[in-house]
Order: structure tokens, then sequence, then C-alpha cells
């Protein structure tokens, strides 16, 4: 018997399973990394750290499902998390971690741009995205690029850690790098507008639809990895894009919502709208002919980690204590309101420079009560992407939920109160790992394509249905959110304008915004 090896680098650890050619898990193991937050806004993390935490990951799974040879490999990753390479692979610098926001002038630079592969992705480039990230580098760290070979997603990092090729997954160039499947490939012109005219000689060169072979993994590598097997290895790409593979295929109308440390919303549709409140519509991302449909929460579940460990204290041996507690309080009964754009807003507001609130403390707000309102507030934020999607023609029939949200009950209950709809629960804890077995079984030949692999690997799923004994003060609720981030608009932006903690003197959010889209419209580097 063989097997597929599934690769899942997350925010903070790598996670792999081994599964059978049926879709059973045989094995599965994780190994952690650090992450460095070295200003307000800025997150790295060390590539040569991913690769140490994938060979110990691997290494354990391949043991517990008791070393079966391996026929197909794939990766997925965060997406836009930049990694900058020397000729050799070596880091020249820490990887900017995909909730790395410090490329917002860059990102409000791409939206002056009238280029028509822009339409692909609501008019701009998110903060987070490699293309705002390389333009970041040749301004700020002009010596770093110059220097650089690679500027490349870690996704692709993986890939030619196990095979020696440098290769790019098409989901992430479509998404995150403007290619154009259909038309010119990848955009010269833009890049050269926006000041990076080389960058393309820093990207890989082959690029390669999910789930085509890509080559084997290289000899020494399956020593290092305790593998043995033809080990194909497939084209991969972005963890939550990809788990519309694992909840039975994509269709219109089916959303895969992935809530983590953050919420990525992921669809696919046959024929493509423009709203400005989401990202995409991304043509042949995913599945050739189909067009991939993007929302998402920079911070979602992160907040929460953030209100029950870091702001009240609780050690997270004690976190189920605090979520029982904070359960059994009424929804919207502590007068307390709280905003989760901790690292802005990816969309409807497409926004890097919002920050969280929490508003209306009093002396007398208890631990429970904050925890609670923080809940709501991720809800809530979850509410406003889906509204975006069904306001901008794309339509939401069936939401499946996974990642982190099924260890949370209040989170999971309050999500389906605020949206007034069923939720279905994946029973599997990592759409991901599934996701990346059925683009291994593609890519190996099990499978003749993606659908297919896809309907061998559809998950249990448990129907969470809202209860609509509080939908008035939910209601309510929502309506508040969506003031408080308006009120609170303006003053968010002064505090994150650029250099205000880095010494600078305090400047208006317009003039902070003006000041650096101009120094890097006129930079070019040498």
């Amino acid at each position: 018997m063989t097997a597929l090896l599934a690769i899942d680098l997350g925010t903070e650890s790598a996670r792999v399973a081994v599964y059978s050619a049926d879709g059973e898990e045989l094995g599965r193991s994780q190994s952690g990394y650090p992450t460095s937050f070295p200003h307000p806004g800025r997150a790295e993390q060390n590539p040569e750290d991913w690769w140490r935490a994938v060979v110990t990951a691997t290494r354990a799974a391949v043991a517990e499902a008791g070393a079966p040879p391996v026929a197909g490999v794939a990766v997925a990753t965060t997406a836009s998390t930049v990694a900058v390479l020397d000729g050799d692979g070596r880091p020249l610098r820490p990887a900017l971690l995909w909730m790395d926001s410090r490329a917002s002038a860059e990102s409000e630079l791409t939206a002056r741009s009238s280029h028509p592969v822009l339409r692909y992705s609501g008019g701009s480039d998110a903060v987070e995205w490699l293309v705002p990230k390389a333009m970041w580098l040749a301004r700020e760290e002009p010596d770093v690029y110059r220097a650089a070979r690679r500027v490349t997603e870690a996704v692709d990092y993986l890939v030619w850690r196990l095979t020696g090729e440098w290769t790019g997954s098409r989901m992430n160039a479509v998404c995150k790098w403007n290619y154009d499947p259909r038309g010119g490939g990848l955009p010269d012109d833009l890049y050269a507008e926006f000041g990076v005219p080389d960058l393309r000689d820093r990207l890989p060169e082959r690029i390669v639809p999910v789930g085509g072979a890509v080559a084997p993994v290289r000899a020494a590598v399956r020593d290092e990895l305790g593998i043995t097997g033809a080990a194909m290895v497939a084209a991969g790409g972005i963890d939550a894009h990809l788990s519309l593979l694992a909840v039975g295929g994509a269709r219109p109308g089916r959303v895969s919502v992935v809530s983590g440390t953050s919420t990525a919303f992921v669809t696919e549709i046959d024929e493509p709208v423009f709203p400005p409140t989401v990202w995409g519509p991304y043509p042949d991302a995913l599945t050739t002919g189909r067009w991939l449909v993007e929302g998402g929460q920079v911070t979602s579940g992160s907040v929460l980690t953030w209100a029950g460990e870091q702001l009240l204290g609780t050690p997270r041996a004690h976190l189920a204590g605090l979520i029982e507690e904070a359960a059994a309080l009424p929804p919207c009964s502590h007068g307390l309101m709280v905003l989760d754009y901790f690292m802005g807003n990816r969309t409807p507001l497409r926004d890097p420079r919002l920050r969280g609130a929490v508003l209306g403390l009093t002396l007398g707000s208890r631990p429970a009560e904050v925890y609670r309102a923080a809940v709501e507030g991720v809800a809530y934020g979850t509410r406003q992407v889906l509204e975006s999607f069904v306001d901008g023609g794309v339509p939401v029939d069936e939401v499946y939920v996974s990642g982190g949200i099924r260890h949370n009950p209040l989170w999971l209950r309050t999500t389906a109160d605020v949206l007034g709809r069923p939720l279905r629960l994946v029973a599997d804890d990592n759409l991901t790992l599934r996701a990346c077995a059925v683009t291994a079984a593609t890519g190996c030949g099990q499978a003749a394509s993606l659908t297919e692999a896809a309907a061998g690997f559809a998950p249990r799923v448990r129907i969470v249905e809202p209860d609509t004994a509080h939908r008035d003060a939910l209601e309510q609720g929502y309506a508040d959110y969506r003031a408080a981030t308006d009120a609170t608009r303006p003053l968010a932006h002064r505090l994150s304008a650029p250099g205000r903690w880095e010494g600078s003197a305090p400047r208006t959010a317009a003039h902070a915004a003006d000041v650096e889209a101009r120094r890097v419209r006129d930079h070019r580097p040498v």
C-alpha cells in the first residue's frame, strides 16, 4: 500500500499527516516555530525554522503510520508569507509573515493603478501580498532587495527544499502576484509601474496548476524526512483556499470558512462578478475554467487568544472555565463592544490601518463579560464578510466551518447565532491536510482530476443550527459594531500612521498616506 504525505505550514507550526489512498488518516504530527513582532504591525519568522519543523513532524507522522512508501506529496502554507533568499536559497532576512502590515503605503499605491489585471483583485493589492511587500523591500531595504535571488512564497520555498525545483503555485501566483493565467502571465509593466521592474527575475520561472506534478522528492531529502517511495510532489497552494477540495469539492454557493488565528472565506463561481469588497474573482486559481472568490478577517481566533490569555491573564489550561462562564451570560448583556481589527481589516473594508478596540468598559466589567464581547465582535466580523459576498453577487448557500473554532463552543455557537444560518461543522480539525492529500493524489496519478480526488475525501459534518432566542439583541449588537467601526476609523488611522511608533512626529492619516505613497512612486531600484 502506498500513502500520501500532506504538509501544512501554518502560522505557529508545521502539521504533517499521512493518508491512505482512500482517505484514511494513518499518522499525524506537528512541530512549532517562533514568530517575532519587531514593531507594531510587523511579524517575522525564519524560513530555516519552517524546514526544521517540517522534518521533525514528517518523521514522527511517517513513523506513526508505519512507514508506508509515499506515492505523492503536497504542501500548503499561509499565503503571502514571503521569504527573501540568496542564490543558494539561504535567507537574507527574516520572512515577512502573512499578517505583517508594514507595506500599507505600497498597498495604497496599487489602488491608484488602472492596470486591467487589478480587476481580478478588486482594484488593488492587499497589504499582506507579495507584491506590496517586495515594493517595501525595494524602498526600505534596497541592499537586501538587490542581493535577493528569490522573493517567494513559503509554499514555493518548501517545494524547492523538497525537490530542488523553483516552481510557483498557480493559485498563489494568480491570487497574490497579479499573474494572469488567461493573458499576459506575470505583469512586467505593472511591476515597473510599482517600482520593482525586476521582480519577475526573483519569482519562480515555472508556474504549475494545483495538483500538477512538479518533481519527485530528492533522494537526500527522502532520507532526511524518513520516507520511501516515488514521492512525487504536486503543486499545492494557499491553506484556506485549498480547503474547498476537502469539503467534497467546489461548487457555486458552497463557502469554506476556515476559522483559526485568522478566518478565511473561499468559494468558486462559474461566472465572474467584480465587487470591490472581495478579493478576486481569480481566474483558474483552483479549478481551470472557474473563478475563485476570497474574503477574510486578519485576526479572529488570535483576538480571543489575546483577550483570554494576554488581557485577562487566563492561563491556557484554564481557558475552558472562562469560556464556560462567558457562555452562561446572555448575548449583548454586558454593555461592551470589541472591534476585531487588531491587524487591520482584510475584507470587506480593505483597510490595513484599522485597529482593534474594547468599548464600554466600566470598573464593574468582569473578565467573562470582556471575553464574551470579544467572541461577539469576531462573529460580527464574520457576518460582515459573508454579507459582502451576498451583496456583491457571490452566492452563499452552504457554509462549511472548520479550524480552531470547533474547539471553542462559545465561538461556534455565537457565530451561528450572529449569522442566523446553519453551519456545517467539519469533523476533521484540519481540512488543509485533507486537501493536500487530494492534491497529492492528483499529482501522483492516483486520481484523474482534483474533482475526482475530492469526492473521495469528503469529510463528515455536523449541522449547527442558530438559536433565534437572542436575534434582536444580536441584530442591535451587529449594528453597533458597524457604527463603532465608522466612529473609530479616523482615530485608528492616526494611531497607525506610518512612522508614529518609530519616533517620527505625529501626522494625520491623510498626510502620512500621501507622503509614503509619493516616496514609493518616485523610487526606482538601482
